[in-house]
């Protein structure tokens, strides 16, 4: 005799299922910004662009796609805030293809070579990697993806023109690093990659320094591991909490007493 499945059953499989199915992503990985009027080059000088040959998907966590998220996400890359925070140089403007016309890069970040301080100060000197960060997210195409002009630069001596083939080398260095994966301060970031052929063609025409590039664009998709995030932030402050609370006994009794623990 057949017998029947309880309901409660069904229930419970519909609850694990919802628990543990993530709902498809409502906006797209990026919009092509040259269908509503955008381009794929920046603009830096009547003669020409750089191009945004790198993206950061609409489809990565939330949190790396704001501001302070992608810092970090950058930091864990080996990039950093300018020298002392500042910036000389005229903002390159780029439209993205969503309603908001040309705007200026929200951040240029620059490599740190090992000390988020100083690093970039060194980079400055002596030339490195580095990029301008635009976000897709006017009112005709809010995807929030990223779009990044990556490229190499020379020294100080050379006024930091762009090196030889510099944004085929600037964005193939950073998508390397990327993709092996990344930690910051406890958080683990996890980056696949995607190469585009059909953004840009390849070539030198309308390319700021007249540089050829290959005309490729990387897609990255980055995502923040949860698990390893919630370990290490906890493991983090255990030690914080150890150490502070071993300052204020030393402080609060230890000198006052005249002996000490170390």
């Amino acid at each position: 005799m057949m017998r029947l499945v309880p309901a409660w059953l069904f229930a419970l499989l519909g609850l694990v299922f919802s628990v543990h199915v993530q709902a498809a992503p409502t906006r797209p990985e990026f919009y092509d910004p040259r269908i509503l009027g955008g381009s794929m080059l920046n603009n830096v000088t009547r003669r020409g662009g750089e191009p945004l040959n790198v993206i950061i998907s609409g489809y990565s966590s939330p949190a790396v796609l704001t501001d302070a998220g992608f810092l970090r996400f950058a930091e864990s890359l080996g990039f950093a805030r300018e020298c002392m925070g500042l910036h000389f140089g005229t903002p390159q403007l780029a439209n993205l293809g969503d309603g908001n016309g040309w705007l200026g890069e929200i951040r240029v970040l620059r490599e740190s070579y090992g000390s988020a301080s100083i690093g970039t100060c060194w980079e400055t000197l002596a030339g490195g990697n580095h990029f301008r960060m635009y976000r897709q997210n006017g009112p005709l195409a809010d995807s929030g993806a990223l779009f990044l002009a990556v490229s190499q630069e020379e020294n100080l001596f050379w006024d930091h023109t762009i090196s030889r083939d510099g944004y085929n080398i600037g964005r193939d260095l950073l998508v390397n690093r990327a993709t092996r994966g990344s930690t910051f301060k406890g958080v683990k970031y996890m980056t696949t990659a995607r190469r585009m052929d059909h953004l840009m063609s390849p070539g030198k025409v309308g390319v700021n320094h007249n540089i050829t590039t290959d005309g490729v664009v990387v897609l990255l998709t980055v995502t923040i591991d949860p698990t390893i995030d919630t370990i290490a932030s906890k493991n983090f402050g255990l030690i914080t909490n150890f150490f502070s609370l071993m300052f204020w006994v030393h402080t609060t009794y230890c000198m006052q007493n005249t002996w000490t623990l170390w």
